[in-house]
């Protein structure tokens, strides 16, 4: 069974830093593209960042030049450190990643979501 399991929330004051972290486990051919999302109260969900497998990144305006990805892919671990955070940034943060599973028989694709983690930026 898969599982991406998230950690590194929790609350800051304006312009404080905090470090999300997403490790995926089980049944692991490949992974693809792994991401952050976020989702505010009464907002959809939006995509932060993004990176591939070759470590290209892209980001949302509001966060460029704040928030960092990267990943290690022999843990299957994505990351998203922020810095400068800003009450609009306060939102439940969701892991993303492709993940490809080999059965024995085939190769099966899909997009897998984490638990979600509560990000609050207050002062």
């Amino acid at each position: 069974q898969l599982q991406l399991v998230e950690s590194g929330g929790g609350s800051v004051l304006p312009g404080g830093s905090l470090r999300l972290s997403c490790a995926a486990s089980g049944n692991i051919f490949r992974i693809n593209a792994m991401g952050w999302y976020r989702q505010a109260p009464g907002k959809q969900r939006e995509l932060v960042a993004a990176i591939t497998s070759g470590g290209s990144t892209n980001y949302a305006d509001s966060v460029k030049g704040r928030f960092t990805i990267s990943r290690d892919n022999a843990k299957n671990t994505v990351y998203l450190q922020m810095n400068s955070l800003k009450p609009e940034d306060t939102a439940v943060y969701y892991c993303n990643a492709d993940v490809t599973q080999y059965s024995g028989m085939y190769y099966d694709s899909r997009d897998r979501w984490g638990q979600g983690t509560q990000v609050t930026v207050s002062s």
